[in-house]
């Protein structure tokens, strides 16, 4: 028989059922024993009766979290001693048998408390225990909610699920990357991906015309508080797009999303206004201005989108251009013009050229960006021109996309979405770590697993690696 959740024991009313669960809490009554099991469906409560005494003085053990299995009766609970604050406050089970699985040890700090404030650091310590509170378990249920909307919202629309590699090459995308050392090839190394652009501008070429992606990315960023070294992003893209249609794509399914899993939350305009990036910072001092009529409003969402972003960036630290999204955006062309007429232009005067670009902002945080994709190689190598690359340097680390569009590609375009602050957002969380399973801290450490670590002397051999004695 396979196991019974605690919600659907009402369901067998006088009849003797198994349940497996945590002690929740227990409590004395006189002679009899009161114990709150619990499981991901909810709380049932035990009665344990002195008649059986075996079962009786076997209870008297139980601490909160000791993991249990019970045969008893459901039986209906005496008039007046209903609990309308739970689930199944109108039942409870008369326990025959009892059978103690694993006991626990009492928690560094308390779990069943909602409101009791423990510091950060020993929650990430014992982040398996901090999981157990209903906040952080309903977080990651709307969580998995999002994704599974997500996933069937986009297949609706024609988008495949493609997973791209974790494993790369490292290349110039803005941020540090995570490096992997190989063994094979001793002083060559992967890299983790900031984030999938070159893969699914790859899969445009590769006839898959819609991906998307619920992606792991990793940035070996410098320390902030409310970044994480590898995030969780929606990645999409797709081919002869206009920039309207991935706008209105990503407005409908945020509008969706909202009004199936966070019902209580209200969008304060829709279509989402359209600000360009030099009326933003115009008006609000910001390309992620806070449009909400009432920012006391924990339920009002206001989202919008910033356009028409620079396609360039003077880097006096360098003394160079840089791309303001990332190289692969599209520059803005002007009436009549053709691709050579664009590179004259952005080449005589950079900072003047202005991108396909999109930013999505909601209560004042930029929750994703994308662009519409240079697929011209000429065009690609002139932009990598302007950011300071020689030729060499280009096909050494971007010859496989050059190579690539001479097969034949599309013109296409994309955009990702931060999902960790956009569930963050929509919690009403502080924090992102707030709504991923085991975060990290604001410098990157694990405490539970204690990483960053340092590794054993013969992995290092194994690697061809030696460690610098002056560090």
């Amino acid at each position: 028989m396979s196991r019974l959740w605690i919600k659907d024991s009402e369901k067998y009313l006088n009849k003797e059922i198994s349940l497996y669960g945590w002690v929740y809490s227990r409590r004395d009554h006189g002679q009899l024993i009161f114990v709150d099991l619990y499981d991901k469906t909810g709380k049932v409560q035990l009665v344990f009766s002195p008649d059986i005494k075996e079962v009786h003085h076997l209870a008297e053990k139980l601490r909160p979290w000791w993991v249990i299995k019970i045969k008893g009766i459901v039986k209906v609970r005496p008039q007046g001693m209903e609990n309308e604050k739970i689930t199944l406050g109108k039942i409870e089970i008369e326990v025959k048998e009892l059978e103690i699985i694993s006991s626990a040890k009492t928690t560094p700090f308390a779990i069943i408390t909602p409101h009791q404030k423990v510091g950060e650091e020993l929650r990430l310590r014992y982040r398996y225990l901090d999981l157990r509170r209903e906040r952080l378990q309903r977080n990651l249920e709307k969580r998995h909610q999002v994704n599974q909307f997500i996933r069937q919202y986009l297949t609706e629309k024609e988008f495949l699920e493609v997973e791209t590699p974790i494993l790369t090459r490292s290349t110039p995308e803005g941020a540090r990357d995570y490096v992997v050392p190989s063994r094979l090839e001793p002083g060559k190394f992967y890299a983790l991906p900031q984030s999938p652009q070159q893969y699914k501008q790859l899969l445009m070429v590769a006839g898959i015309e819609r991906y998307f992606q619920i992606a792991r990315c990793f940035r070996d960023e410098d320390t902030r508080g409310d970044r994480q070294p590898e995030f969780t992003q929606l990645d999409l893209e797709m081919d002869f797009p206009s920039q309207e249609d991935i706008l209105t794509l990503i407005e409908n399914l945020l509008r969706e999303m909202v009004k199936k899993i966070y019902p209580k939350k209200k969008i304060s305009t829709f279509p989402f206004p359209r600000l360009t990036y030099k009326e933003a910072m115009k008006k609000y001092h910001s390309d992620r201005p806070d449009l909400r009529r009432n920012k006391k409003d924990s339920h009002e969402l206001a989202f919008t989108y910033v356009v028409d972003f620079p396609l360039f960036e003077w880097k006096d630290s360098e003394q160079r251009y840089d791309a303001v999204h990332h190289p692969f955006t599209r520059p803005q062309f002007l009436p009549g013009e053709n691709i050579d007429a664009v590179i004259q232009r952005i080449k005589k005067d950079p900072v003047k050229a202005l991108a396909q670009q999109y930013d999505i902002v909601l209560n004042g945080m930029e929750i994703g960006g994308g662009s519409l994709r240079i697929h011209e190689a000429k065009l690609l190598e002139a932009v990598f021109e302007i950011m300071g690359h020689q030729p060499e340097e280009i096909y050494e680390k971007f010859g496989h996309l050059m190579e690539a569009f001479s097969y034949g590609v599309p013109p296409h375009g994309g955009i990702a979405l931060g999902l960790d602050r956009i569930l963050m957002i929509l919690a009403n969380e502080p924090s992102i770590r707030e709504v991923i399973a085991f975060p990290k801290t604001g410098d990157g450490r694990d405490l539970m697993m204690h990483a960053p670590a340092e590794i054993d002397p013969q992995q290092l051999k194994e690697l061809h690696l030696k460690l610098n004695k002056n560090t």
